[in-house]
């Protein structure tokens, strides 16, 4: 055993007497040493219950012979951090996540791995570690939050920033707002929609590193403690089948993870995540080829933002294995890629059925043919930009108009606001990248008032940002290179003409290629004093488009 290292022979004979200040008997030390990854938290929504979820799998690892060890791991709460600089915080947690994970796995020579994540960064960062540790290890999420219900109807995080907008707008009262605020997040978990948290543990189950429920069985349900339960019997399985991550995390693996990714309509910010935890794991994931996926990728959920169904719903309509199982009579899925469970995606997915299909359409009957996420270039982003195209109005999906250009997302916010922004409008945000944020914020304030106000059909929004799970509308992110990177979106002029073809996977500003040179040879791109983890972190990101990783990595 692994483990052996830290705890056999006479020459560590100092460790086992920590063992023993532990409380561990010489039974427990004689048994393989699972470490079970803990991101609980009293700040996180998500991350509340999740101290249920570890004791389960606890019972679960125990019950099949191992000795679990928990450990912590950070999350950060982005919809709490949102609109602030706390936001600049959010994204940077992911690589603290992967390097405190791998510091306390390799220290402590674990046999094994259960991680127990639950939101935005705190999934893809331990799926960072899992994949750089490569020991065998299972995920188990907290499980997504019910929908909350407002006037007879269901709703989600998405609907209490857009009321905000709506406030503004002079379309709500105060009084409206507050029956908003207090009943849109009526339970522990991860917010209702195919945010970036739900997007994250339903990929997770996709790639095989999660058992079945993982991203769909709602937090206050007691299935997901016999789901984490099983989870810690599974990891004791691969243990002993020797079937570790990058078994598991295979390119094929990651192409169904994008199939899938199209399928659902998931956050564009699993275009982010997806190539950093590919990185990890030894394999080149490009996001051009997202475009060729979605191409023959038919979209069949619309859950909240893009839509009136919520996570609760996809899970009774048969949750991500009726999905795949749905996609793969297209051939589009590898059936033949391992999982945790120890039986290939084949296997596992053949007798989960469509249980609704008007939660995940058949696919001869999708929301749309192609897929619910689209990469564009032009001379806007010739390194590439995306946006959920599914969440866009179709009206909004071919556009032309004016750039209304802001330096920061709070200048966007004050003129959105303030009523300064009007139908046909393009809003560009720069300077807001992983380098020049730093920490690449999330876009939902400014998104949610646009659509608040009543302008999400008529005005798009373009950042080299980035955007919560939770915002839709025309809202394209990740354009890369970035301003502070000497990024194109730095040269864009109030009123310049930008057209934006979703379709053609297009986005241009209309102006010449010598207007352009001339205003490069006059521009410096602006930088920001930064200090502490946020220096060190602009330092060393790269682009949006390499998935944000550091470098060195």
């Amino acid at each position: 055993m692994r483990s052996d290292n830290a705890k056999a022979g006479m020459q560590q004979a100092p460790a086992r007497s920590l063992f023993r200040a532990l409380g561990l008997t010489d039974e427990e030390m004689e048994r393989p040493l699972v470490g079970i990854v803990s991101s609980y938290n009293e700040i996180v929504p998500g991350h509340m219950n999740l101290d249920k979820i570890v004791d389960a799998v606890k019972q679960g690892v125990a019950m099949a012979g191992g000795t679990p060890i928990v450990f912590p791991a950070i999350a950060v709460c982005d919809g709490i951090a949102m609109g602030h600089v706390g936001m600049k915080y959010s994204l940077v947690t992911r690589d603290l996540i992967a390097d405190s994970t791998e510091c306390m796995a390799m220290a402590h020579q674990f046999d094994a791995l259960v991680m127990v994540p639950n939101c935005d960064k705190n999934v893809p960062g331990l799926l960072m570690a899992a994949a750089r540790l490569n020991i065998p290890t299972v995920f188990v999420s907290g499980g997504p939050m019910l929908a909350g219900h407002v006037k007879g109807e269901k709703r989600s995080l998405s609907s209490m920033f857009e009321a905000v907008g709506s406030y503004a707008a002079g379309l709500m009262t105060e009084e409206d707002v507050k029956e908003f605020e207090c009943k849109v997040c009526p339970t522990c978990g991860s917010c209702s929609g195919m945010y970036t948290a739900n997007s994250m543990n339903c990929l997770t189950e996709v790639l095989g590193m999660g058992l079945k429920g993982n991203g769909t069985i709602p937090a206050v349900y007691s299935e997901r403690l016999v789901l984490a339960k099983h989870a810690g019997m599974a990891v004791m399985d691969m243990l002993k089948k020797n079937i570790r991550p990058r078994d598991i995390m295979t390119e094929a693996a990651f192409r169904n993870a994008l199939t899938m990714d199209m399928a659902l309509g998931c956050s564009t910010n699993s275009m982010l995540h997806l190539p950093a935890i590919a990185h990890e794991a030894g394999v080149e994931l490009n996001v051009d080829i997202a475009n060729e996926i979605s191409a023959k990728t038919p979209n069949l959920c619309h859950l909240a933002p893009a839509g009136h169904t919520y996570m609760e719903d996809l899970n009774e309509a048969g949750g991500i294995y009726a999905v795949m199982n749905e996609i793969s009579k297209l051939g589009l899925l590898n059936l033949d890629c391992m999982t945790v469970t120890g039986k290939t995606v084949g296997e596992n997915i053949k007798d989960c059925v469509n249980k609704n299909p008007e939660i995940i359409r058949p696919v001869d009957n999708p929301y749309s043919k192609t897929g619910g996420i689209a990469v564009l270039r032009g001379n806007l982003a010739p390194d590439s930009c995306v946006v959920k195209r599914s969440a866009v109005a179709p009206e909004m999906l071919v556009h032309e108009g004016p750039a209304r250009v802001f330096d920061s997302e709070d200048e966007a916010i004050a003129a959105i606001k303030g009523g300064k922004i009007v139908a046909g409008d393009v809003v560009v945000i720069r300077y807001e990248g992983p380098k020049g944020g730093p920490g690449m914020r999330e876009m939902l304030n400014p998104t949610s008032a646009i659509v608040g106000m009543g302008l999400g059909s008529t005005v798009a929004l373009i950042t080299d940002g980035r955007f919560s799970g939770a915002s839709r509308g025309a809202s394209i992110g990740h354009v890369s290179p970035e301003a502070a990177a000497g990024g194109p979106i730095g040269l864009v002029e109030e009123g310049d003409i930008i057209s934006i073809d979703i379709n053609a996977n297009t986005i241009n500003m209309k102006v010449s290629d010598e207007e352009l040179a001339r205003r490069r040879a006059n521009w410096t791109p602006k930088t920001k004093e930064v200090t502490g983890y946020l220096k060190r972190y602009a330092a060393l990101v790269t682009s949006a488009d390499k998935g944000a990783i550091l470098k060195g990595n």
